[in-house]
């Protein structure tokens, strides 16, 4: 997929601009440690033009990703909405990935800046992975404990163990790597939360140690609307190896089956497991073929 380019326009604080023109403060916390925060969301093409899916979720979670690193955030809401539709409008895009960040201001003590800034970019998204299933990896990079940093909250400095872990993975011929928490047990993907089937029922780890992320909450009513039983709990590597199916789900890769970890195949075929049930209602949900209220 292309990924955006340098020329092309980009929010920033309320203007449109060229990417190349945005003027990053190379003094910027954000640059030196790791203090600032983002966001992804997915607008599509669907019949009633384009939509892009659960956009005040993704910008209240940035507004609480900030709050959580004691970062100021100014801006409403709604016409940060209407702007990114606007954005998308400008350059041309229906189905395309929506990155905004919050950067820090210029600061080089340690201290949480007081200034911020905030850029919306986006660009031209298909698959993440293509139409094939993942061949996966337990990853030997853990996920962050949440004493340590807020893990629930999407920080650029989190993802050094992401980038870590799935640069490890693809070097040893995987598509992605499965982290675990500090106790060993299942946490997530690189950036996608995972669900494994067992005997009729869902099962996905605790919130505890994951991003409890938009697409993970949307499955679990989708399940609801299905009748599906899911069950969160503390997964380890065995049961996770030994389940029926599995999938990951995020808003970037959607819902994908996993076809394997390390050297365990799953029995059960994705398409006619509980997760391709899911994925279905998914895609009609982004797609507007379907308004469930619970849902939605």
């Amino acid at each position: 997929m292309e990924s955006f380019k340098r020329d092309q326009l980009i929010y920033k604080d309320g203007v449109f601009v060229k990417a190349s023109e945005a003027g990053i403060d190379f003094f910027s916390q954000t640059i030196h440690y790791g203090f600032g925060a983002f966001e992804g969301l997915r607008s599509y093409q669907t019949g009633n033009g384009v939509k892009i899916f659960k956009a005040k979720e993704h910008f209240n979670r940035l507004k609480f990703s900030c709050a959580q690193i004691n970062m100021p955030f100014n801006w409403d809401i709604d016409q940060l909405i209407l702007d990114t539709y606007t954005l998308l409008e400008r350059i041309g895009l229906t189905n395309a990935y929506i990155r905004p960040m919050v950067f820090a201001g210029a600061d080089m003590s340690m201290i949480s800046s007081k200034k911020a800034q905030l850029i919306i970019t986006a660009w031209s998204w298909d698959a993440f992975y293509g139409d094939k299933f993942l061949k996966t990896c337990i990853s030997k990079t853990e996920k962050p404990t949440p004493s340590s940093i807020p893990i629930n909250a999407k920080i650029t400095g989190n993802y050094i163990n992401s980038v870590l872990a799935i640069t490890d993975a693809k070097a040893r011929g995987f598509d992605e790597a499965i982290l675990v928490d500090v106790n060993g047990f299942i946490s997530e993907t690189t950036s996608a939360n995972v669900y494994m089937e067992k005997g009729g029922k869902l099962y996905t780890p605790k919130a505890d140690n994951v991003m409890p992320g938009i697409t993970r909450a949307t499955v679990m009513k989708i399940a609801e609307q299905l009748e599906i039983e899911v069950i969160e709990k503390d997964i380890t590597v065995e049961e996770f190896k030994n389940a029926d199916s599995a999938f990951a789900c995020g808003t970037a890769v959607e819902i994908i089956g996993i076809k394997s970890v390390d050297e365990c195949t799953y029995p059960l075929a994705f398409d006619l497991s509980l997760g391709a049930n899911i994925q279905r209602v998914y895609k009609s949900l982004v797609l507007d073929k379907l308004s469930f209220e619970v849902i939605i």
